[in-house]
């Protein structure tokens, strides 16, 4: 292992216990509060279904088309922030990490649920929520829950179930904030520890942000299928 790997290391361990206690809220009740509030609207963002609608009557119906803007729209989002959070040294890393890490979840909660809109979705169903959230954990890291049978099905399986299973709230819940929490102080760590010059770390974050918020939003394009008109 490479000093900077071990450094990265040795800082990951380090800081991994702090991120809740310089920030209380940044729990597993984060997660959900990021949900409502992408479908609810917050600030300046309009609800998911709102934001959704305008591009699906912007597209003048192609719903296909409509959420491709969507997702390209939150990539934006995602890289915006990403830059902001990401602009600092070690001395604001633990600052800023649960506010790229709220950012974060809040942005791509919005795109999946704007998808899950256009695709014929209530997004008042707690399956449907879920769903969101598994999307959320991407496609590998579902998989892999899948396999240790952490998780019962992927995100169209659990849209569609025949009821919502309230114990699959507090696993997703969790599951969702480590995963975020997790990539963040990593995505941090690195930028820190192998580039010293704060500004390039804000586009590094750019990068990284905005690469992940379009995977995410590919997977969902992928697993939630249009429902039929009921």
């Amino acid at each position: 292992m490479s000093l900077t790997s071990r450094a990265a290391s040795r800082a990951t361990s380090q800081l991994a216990p702090r991120i809740t206690e310089l920030a209380p809220g940044l729990t597993t009740t984060f997660v959900r509060e990021a949900l409502h509030r992408a479908i609810v609207g917050v600030g300046p963002l309009p609800p998911a279904a709102h934001a959704a609608d305008a591009q699906l009557k912007e597209q003048k119906g192609n719903r296909e088309r409509a959420v491709h803007e969507v997702i390209e729209n939150h990539v934006r989002y995602a890289g915006a922030q990403g830059f902001v959070t990401n602009i600092g040294g070690i001395v604001t890393m633990a600052l800023t990490i649960p506010a790229n890490v709220s950012g974060l979840a809040l942005i791509q909660c919005r795109m999946i649920a704007g998808i899950a809109h256009l695709r014929g979705y209530d997004l008042d169903d707690p399956r449907v929520r879920n769903a969101i959230l598994t999307c959320l954990l991407g496609e590998d890291t579902v998989n892999a829950m899948i396999k240790k049978k952490k998780l019962p099905a992927p995100p169209m399986a659990l849209a569609t179930a025949p009821v919502n299973d309230p114990e699959l709230d507090r696993i997703l819940s969790a599951e969702v904030a480590s995963e975020l929490i997790t990539k963040v102080a990593g995505k941090r760590i690195a930028i820190t520890v192998g580039r010293r010059v704060p500004i390039v770390g804000g586009v590094v974050g750019l990068g990284a942000d905005a690469y992940a918020t379009w995977r995410i939003g590919r997977y969902a394009d992928k697993e939630l299928l249009p429902r039929a008109a009921r």
